[in-house]
C-alpha cells in the first residue's frame, strides 16, 4: 500500500512539472519580456543588514526641512502622529499591555526605515524623494527617537551600523521556525 502511494505522488509531481513547463512557454500574443532597466526600477528593496542601500547621504538638519515639507502634515511636526502613524517615542512599552509601536520602539533594523520611506512615502507621491532626502528623513526620524545625534549625517555604512533598541527582542522563543 505504501509503495502505491509513493508512486502516485511521483507521477503527480511529474505531470504537474510537465504541465507547468508547457504552460510557461505558451504565449498569447500580448506583452513582452521586461527589460533589465525595467526590472532594476522595481528591484529597490533594502536588506535589514543594509544591503542594496544606494550611494548618497543625508543630515538630520536637512531631514528636518524635508520632514516639515513632506511628512509633518500626516505624522505631526515632531513625528507625534496625526493622520499618519506616530513615529516617535514608545521605548520600553513593547512588553506592556499597551505597546506604542514607533520607529524607535518597535522597528528592529534601521535600514528598513530607509526602504519604507523610499518605497512608500510621502503617501501621495511614493518614490518621489531623492536618495539624499530619504537618508536625511531617516536621520531626522532616528534623531527624534534619540538614536542618532542632532549633527548626524547618515549614509549606507552608518545607517546599517545603527543598532535599534528592539533588534534582539523582535522575534522571541515562541516561534519554533525561527532560529537565533
Amino acid at each position: 500500500m505504501r509503495w502505491r502511494e509513493i508512486c502516485g505522488v511521483a507521477i503527480a509531481i511529474a505531470v504537474c512539472g510537465f504541465a507547468s513547463g508547457t504552460q510557461a512557454q505558451t504565449t498569447y500574443g500580448i506583452g513582452r519580456p521586461a527589460t533589465t532597466a525595467e526590472i532594476a526600477g522595481w528591484n529597490i528593496d533594502i536588506g535589514r543588514d543594509g544591503s542594496n542601500l544606494p550611494k548618497g547621504s543625508g543630515s538630520v538638519s536637512h531631514g528636518r526641512e524635508v520632514f516639515a515639507e513632506q511628512c509633518a502634515s500626516c505624522h505631526g511636526d515632531k513625528g507625534e502622529g496625526g493622520l499618519g502613524d506616530r513615529l516617535v517615542g514608545g521605548q520600553g512599552t513593547i512588553g506592556t499591555p499597551k505597546p506604542i509601536r514607533t520607529v524607535g520602539s518597535y522597528w528592529p533594523y534601521a535600514p528598513t526605515l530607509f526602504d519604507y520611506i523610499r518605497r512608500a512615502m510621502p503617501q501621495n507621491a511614493p518614490q518621489s524623494l531623492s536618495d539624499e532626502d530619504v537618508y536625511a528623513v531617516s536621520a531626522y526620524v532616528l534623531n527624534l527617537n534619540g538614536l542618532v545625534g542632532a549633527d548626524a549625517t547618515l549614509d549606507a555604512k552608518s545607517l546599517a551600523a545603527i543598532k535599534m533598541p528592539n533588534r534582539d527582542k523582535f522575534v522571541g522563543d515562541a516561534r519554533p521556525d525561527v532560529k537565533k
